[in-house]
């Protein structure tokens, strides 16, 4: 089926789409970038807190991972049930506030606390966008549109290492965190106006196949 007979109406477009691809890619390196620049200012802040080995790795450990990976299914079962544009909208709000929380923190206790809510926030960031990709674009694409998504990874970590060590180095720890965070909180609003919501299987429907209904707005 070409584009002009459906598949261009379900998804918007090939331009609208890899505008959407390519704010998705940003909110993904966006993702990774706050979730490494943790340990990238390791050390400046295990000397003001006096932390152990231990306790710094509890924060990448008990802390965020193991939110975010026992949170990533349910928060993939809402996705699959309501809008998947209000949820990244959402997430990349927590996980983006809770970054430039870290920059707050007075003690072991209270930066702790912050990494559980960006791994809280990132478990909602990544399941979206893929089912996002997967009615954007037509199987002929979606490998290739995916592989585009994955470089969101490289990109944020590579920056994560440029940006947070610079802004360490040249403002402090803290500054690098809430300036990175508050980058997400000014996204957020902007990618929640970008991205609709496509149909579900929009990009395989059929020609003359009734659309989907749309999701709700947010869970009730």
């Amino acid at each position: 089926m070409s584009e002009a007979n459906g598949e261009g109406a379900a998804t918007g477009g090939s331009r609208y789409r890899y505008l959407v691809l390519a704010t998705l890619i940003l909110v993904y390196t966006l993702n990774f970038l706050d979730r490494q620049i943790l340990g990238i200012l390791a050390k400046p802040i295990k000397d003001e807190f006096g932390l152990t080995d231990g306790q710094f790795g509890l924060m990448g450990g008990l802390a965020f991972a193991l939110l975010y990976t026992t949170l990533a299914i349910p928060i993939a079962w809402l996705a699959d049930r309501f809008s998947r544009v209000w949820i990244m909208t959402a997430a990349l709000t927590v996980w983006s506030g809770f970054t430039a929380l870290c920059g707050f923190a007075g003690g072991f206790g209270q930066l702790f606390l912050a990494r559980m809510g960006v791994g809280i926030g990132e478990a909602g960031g990544v399941a979206p966008a893929y089912s996002l990709i997967a009615d954007y674009f037509p199987k002929r694409q979606r490998a290739r549109a995916l592989a585009a998504y994955a470089f969101g990874i490289p990109l944020g970590s590579g920056l994560g290492t440029l940006v947070g060590g610079l802004l360490a180095a040249t403002y402090g720890w803290r500054t690098a965190f809430i300036v990175v965070g508050c980058l997400g909180v000014v996204l957020a609003p902007i990618f929640r106006a970008i991205v609709k919501d496509p149909a579900r299987g929009g990009a395989d429907r059929v020609e003359g196949a009734p659309p989907a209904p749309p999701a709700p707005a947010m869970p009730l």
